[in-house]
């Protein structure tokens, strides 16, 4: 089990079989932001989602279930699926053909769209050598009438769920922050001007799972997936939860 279990288990040996009143402060406030009606005696129910879904833990008080994403450490990966996938998503949200080719390009990095190439660049060279044709990219990625569909596939939903997360925690059972589901869409929305070198939709960079730049068999695979990255998630949440203190 690894670093990420361990800790959403944490959370889950926390709040199971609790009152609302044997609650810490921190705690507290979340339960009262999640839930409408609850009084000091209302018992929690939590457990882990056995499924590799954006809900890594349920709460529950009497019926009403909440769906909970945990994130913890640094550079923090929020979605990965293979590149087949990725594609059909843009072409069915009516990315243009020309983007959809300089990503792959960008993908791969070795002179082809489809991973068939022997000179392998990494980031960093590539971007050395196509930094304008990753801007054009990203000028399309973030676009109002793609970023909507962005944060409910990479961090609200998924590609292989229903439901909608309601709450994303970030930290561990003793210290952690946390932000609602229409505080995460405020947060990347209002940022989808920013700058990046890489390719990115808004704070979330977009990359190959594993560049595979020494062409070791073991890892090769993983250049055919794409995984989405919110690697300044601490800061944005601080940043945002400042400025609402401070407006």
């Amino acid at each position: 089990m690894n670093n990420g279990y361990i800790n959403e288990q944490q959370f889950v040996n926390y709040l199971n079989g609790k009152k609302i009143k044997q609650l810490n402060p921190l705690y507290l406030d979340m339960m009262n932001k999640l839930f409408e009606n609850i009084s000091e005696e209302s018992i929690i129910k939590s457990w882990r989602n056995p499924f590799l879904q954006k809900t890594d833990i349920y709460i529950k008080i009497n019926d009403n279930i909440k769906r909970i994403s945990i994130k913890c450490g640094n550079k923090n990966s929020v979605h990965v699926e293979p590149i087949s996938e990725f594609i059909h998503f843009l072409i069915d949200n009516k990315i243009e053909r020309k983007y959809i080719m300089s990503y792959l390009k960008y993908h791969y990095a070795d002179g082809t769209t489809n991973g068939s190439g022997t000179n392998r660049l990494s980031a960093a060279e590539y971007k050395i050598k196509y930094q304008e044709e990753i801007d054009i990219l990203n000028k399309r990625f973030n676009q109002n009438d793609i970023i909507g569909k962005v944060i409910d596939r990479f961090i609200l939903k998924g590609n292989n769920d229903i439901n909608y997360i309601d709450l994303l925690i970030y930290g561990i059972p003793e210290d952690f922050i946390y932000i609602t589901r229409e505080e995460i869409k405020e947060i990347i929305q209002n940022k989808i001007n920013i700058y990046s070198t890489g390719v990115h939709f808004s704070v979330l960079s977009c990359q190959p799972l594993n560049r595979c730049l020494n062409n070791n068999q073991k890892y090769d695979s993983r250049r055919y997936c794409v995984q989405i990255k919110w690697y300044s998630l601490f800061d944005d949440i601080i940043e945002y939860k400042n400025n609402k203190v401070c407006s």
